[in-house]
């Protein structure tokens, strides 16, 4: 399972891509949208989470692409 994506607003304007862990954006955006949908397909790819956050820093979305340890049942 790779790493999580997280969407957040960069500090210079627009929106960032940020591998968990890293001091560096992965990409930088101009809406959140775009970075949102670059996020989705890093954490499809890595099998990983995604996680949107606030203008204030607050995690509003989360989405796993991983491997399901409880499935839904039925």
């Amino acid at each position: 399972m790779g790493k999580n994506q997280h969407v957040t607003p960069h500090p210079k304007g627009g929106w960032q891509v940020k591998r968990a862990g890293s001091s560096k954006a992965t990409v930088r955006t101009s809406t959140q949208k775009e970075a949102a949908d670059i996020a989705r397909r890093i954490a499809i790819n890595q099998k990983s989470e995604r996680l949107i956050h606030s203008v204030t820093g607050k995690i509003r979305q989360k989405d796993s692409y991983g491997n399901d340890l409880h499935p839904p049942k039925g």
